[in-house]
């Protein structure tokens, strides 16, 4: 029967490791750099400030792809924040 000092140390034992493990960590780096892609599809292109061309600003890339990488970074982010780590 385990006393409550040994539970205490057990738990104190099991608190002193690391928060998150190396599968974090890639998870998270990994969502930063799917954002980082769907922030790159979203800026815009060679065109001059006096130009303004409807087709560029308005294409399939930037308002359609590029938002749906973004939020998927964000969810690979969060599930690497989220997910615990394996024992």
């Amino acid at each position: 029967m385990a006393t409550t000092k040994e539970t205490a140390k057990k738990s104190d034992a099991q608190n002193q490791g690391f928060l998150f493990n190396r599968e974090n960590y890639l998870l998270i780096i990994s969502g930063v750099i799917v954002l980082i892609v769907g922030y790159m599809l979203m800026a815009g292109g060679d065109q001059k400030p006096d130009e303004y061309k409807i087709e560029e600003i308005y294409s399939f890339r930037r308002v359609t792809l590029a938002p749906i990488v973004v939020i998927a970074g964000y969810v690979i982010v969060i599930f690497g924040i989220l997910r615990r780590p394996k024992d």
